[in-house]
């Protein structure tokens, strides 16, 4: 396969050695576009790169409307005691349901902002609207992992294509990854994405991020599902090259996805928090400033006199003091000193010097 590390949004270039993309989530917890709107400028003030959003069609989706989905809500902050969930799906998706036009309406507010905003497709129409109205990403749930004719038509877009791996095997994501190149698409990302709303500390697995990262020639992203972001500076540490997460305005709201995500005071100090992290893995060599180098060398040591020494003295490791800062003969250089004579005698306490020598 060809070797795509890099990946490209707009003017960002996603992999190793580039700053993480940060993307908040508002998919699942926007109520409509005044709502979508705000969580966009939540997103856009916080300092991350993008926020995205989930187009779908409940109505076209959801054949059994009493289908039930569990999930988990916070019903207080200060104890975090939580209760457990069960409504109809099809209630949960029309939440969240916008027409063409109003993802037309958000775009353009996203644009106004200065953000880059981008979508989970459900259908072949909306991945056409959102190469129509200038998004520069699509994201393929991992549901649809295998949905062929999607793949084909994300892959010809030209445009970003990102994979959701939740419920899918690593086979069914080789598949998705080789069907997306072999149609042309040299702009892939594979998001480890634990299922879960939240997900379970036991079945998070970040590890595999290692193994995604083995497999295949892409960057590699962490979409998380659990509440702070302990799991998100672990992803980092582990080379992820891009971070998703779930913002909103209440973490009580009664609704799915909203009790481990962030509202947008913290969503800015998660902003921060990330990029610290990846300042500080710094490099894999060890590369010294200027700065660090001098103070290094006034922390070694160089050699001093312990005593008088006449001229032609041959110099022994007992006539020797070693003693900071190193702006002398160092440490290193004994065997170079060692058996040496004397050019002119010299004083206790003198630092040594090769001029010193015959």
């Amino acid at each position: 396969m060809k070797n795509l590390q890099q990946a490209q949004i707009g003017k960002h270039t996603i992999g190793a050695g580039y700053p993480a993309f940060l993307v908040f989530e508002a998919g699942p917890t926007h109520t409509g576009v005044e709502s979508a709107k705000s969580l966009a400028k939540a997103a856009k003030d916080s300092g991350a790169h993008a926020v995205k959003f989930q187009m779908t069609n409940p109505y076209r989706l959801v054949a059994d409307r009493r289908q039930m989905f569990d999930y988990k809500v916070l019903t207080d902050r200060a104890s975090g005691a939580i209760e457990a969930v069960s409504e109809p799906l099809f209630d949960i998706l029309k939440r969240r349901y916008l027409t063409h036009d109003q993802w037309a309406e958000v775009k353009s507010y996203c644009d106004e902002i200065d953000i880059c905003m981008y979508a989970t497709v459900g259908y072949l129409e909306d991945l056409n609207h959102l190469v129509d109205i200038g998004c520069q990403a699509i994201k393929i749930s991992s549901s649809d992992v295998n949905h062929i004719p999607m793949l084909r038509a994300a892959a010809k877009t030209g445009l970003n294509v990102q994979i959701d791996t939740g419920n899918a095997k690593l086979g069914e994501v080789e598949s998705a990854v080789d069907e997306l190149v072999a149609h042309g698409c040299e702009n892939i990302i594979i998001h480890h994405c634990p299922s879960g709303y939240p997900a379970r500390l036991d079945g998070i697995n970040l590890r595999i991020l290692k193994t995604l990262q083995s497999m295949f020639p892409v960057p590699v992203a962490f979409s998380d599902h659990s509440p702070g972001w302990d799991m998100d500076i672990a992803a980092i540490a582990l080379g992820a090259s891009m971070i998703e997460k779930t913002i909103t305005h209440d973490r009580t709201t009664r609704s799915a996805e909203h009790m481990f995500s962030l509202e947008p005071k913290d969503a800015m100090r998660f902003v921060t928090v990330m990029r610290e992290i990846q300042q500080g893995l710094g490099s894999a060599r060890r590369i010294f400033s200027q700065e660090e180098d001098a103070g290094r060398t006034r922390l070694r040591r160089s050699m001093h006199l312990r005593t008088n020494l006449p001229a032609g003295h041959i110099v022994r490791l007992s006539d020797i003091e070693f003693r900071r800062p190193g702006f002398g003969i160092p440490a290193s250089d004994w065997d170079k000193v060692n058996g040496k004579k004397l050019r002119v005698a010299l004083d206790e306490d003198h630092r040594l010097d090769w001029a010193d020598f015959e």
